[in-house]
């Protein structure tokens, strides 16, 4: 396996001054938005967790692709063309990790750490999950090794990837020239994705193109007025780690203890979208939207 370094804990700095220097621009005027010093601690210190767990379990990740690589279809050499063509290829793979990471409860189970504050900046692209590759969701990106990139080149696409989505959790950009809104994700079109809004909700869900939401129909745009409101749909007020980390576990883990002993409902709580229920009282994502369409209505 080609080795690269781990790029994501090379940039911690860079993303700790850019938060610096966005707080202090808001607090001086020079640009929108707002920090909440309890929120923006609870953010960066969610971030460092997340990158004492990953580097606790890339070895794991790294064993389980240096596994697969034996059996690959071909093998692609790690040039300037073949960077290209992983970084497209891994932002497809990731824009359904991450429509899954919200439709699925399981997964939500962990990113819904990313979603819980209720503000909007820098920080909150900090506030990161802790147990994320134990819900099994990576196993997404193995194909790309099956097909033949290197895993080294993958690992290395995935922290580019992340990085790039570091910048577009701000209020303080409004919107980007007209060609870069139409093909990448922004700041303007990430509101959106973090939004509570029933008009917003659940869309958006690109990494670095937004092309892929316009192709399979998950786009939304922003509205001048209608501004997002962030946050999850049952607020989380708390700025406790542990809360932060694991309160949706601890959720579906009490919502199946009322179950009672029905590994089935236990099952489909987990596999349907959170605000599923048993009993056919839904708060999923399109119930919110069908109730706020029929109140506008009236």
């Amino acid at each position: 396996m080609e080795n690269y370094p781990d790029i994501t804990a090379l940039f911690g700095p860079v993303f700790a001054l850019a938060v610096i220097v966005e707080y202090t621009a808001i607090r001086l005027n020079y640009a929108r938005g707002k920090y909440e010093l309890r929120d923006t601690f609870a953010s960066m210190s969610m971030g460092v967790g997340n990158l004492i767990v990953g580097a606790l379990t890339a070895f794991a990740l790294t064993w389980l692709m240096m596994s697969l690589w034996p059996y690959r279809i071909m093998t692609i050499s790690s040039n300037a063309y073949s960077f290209i063509l992983v970084f497209i290829a891994y932002d497809f793979v990731y824009y359904w990790k991450h429509r899954l990471a919200h439709r699925v409860r399981w997964f939500w189970m962990e990113h819904v750490t990313h979603h819980s504050s209720q503000h909007y900046n820098l920080s909150t692209a900090l506030r990161q999950p802790w147990f994320g590759p134990f819900t099994g969701l990576v196993a997404l990106g193995l194909p790309l090794v099956i097909l033949g990139f290197n895993p080294g080149l993958i690992i290395l696409v995935a922290g580019i990837n992340l990085i790039y989505q570091f910048w577009i959790h701000t209020e303080s950009i409004d919107r980007m020239p007209a060609w870069f809104e139409a093909i990448f994700n922004t700041p303007s079109h990430h509101r959106v994705h973090h939004a509570i809004n029933p008009r917003y909700l659940d869309a958006n869900y690109a990494g670095v193109f937004i092309v892929w939401d316009k192709m399979f129909g998950t786009f939304v745009a922003e509205r001048q007025n209608e501004p997002p409101v962030y946050g999850i749909v049952k607020p989380l007020e708390s700025f406790n780690l542990l809360v932060i980390a694991f309160h949706e576990a601890v959720s579906l883990i009490n919502d199946c203890i009322n179950d009672g002993v029905k590994p089935v409902n236990w099952l489909r709580r987990m596999i349907n979208p959170p605000g599923w229920d048993p009993a056919g009282k839904h708060q999923r994502t399109e119930d919110i939207k069908r109730d706020w369409a029929e109140r506008r209505k009236t």
